[in-house]
């Protein structure tokens, strides 16, 4: 019974992640105004919106299909590390900007975490758990 809760919250976390990301993508993609305004007060050029977008939607991809999960998480969280070197560099907020990356990592590596027993085994976390059985 634990772990099927275990899966739910997974699931969960995961569904949180992913909606966020499908907006995030969808308004790069979709190059609103608004898109190349932040990106030149980031310091990136005008137009990149689309390409980060792209390279977004490849790892979420690779995020939701099972074997490659794991994959789409770390590329995911290399993105993630760029986009909060990025607000370091301009001096943004830190709980508001430059930590954001950091709760969507939370958000994302938990919901894996929670609906991988492999991913369990290899990062127990709690006490006295040992290695999970299967997936």
């Amino acid at each position: 019974m634990g772990s099927m809760w275990v899966r739910r919250a997974g699931w969960g976390l995961t569904g949180i992640f992913v909606l966020f990301m499908a907006l995030d993508i969808a308004i790069k993609i979709i190059d609103l105004p608004v898109v190349d305004q932040t990106m030149l007060q980031l310091g990136w050029p005008a137009g990149y919106g689309r390409l980060i977008g792209g390279i977004e939607l490849v790892c979420v991809a690779l995020y939701l299909v099972r074997p490659t999960s794991v994959l789409g998480a770390v590329l995911m969280t290399g993105l993630l590390g760029g986009a909060i070197a990025t607000h370091v560099r301009v001096h943004d907020p830190l709980f508001s900007h430059i930590l954001f990356g950091v709760y969507l990592g939370l958000f994302m590596w938990g919901g894996l975490w929670c609906r991988s027993a492999r991913l369990r085994a290899v990062f127990p976390i709690g006490a006295g758990e040992g290695p999970a059985a299967t997936d």
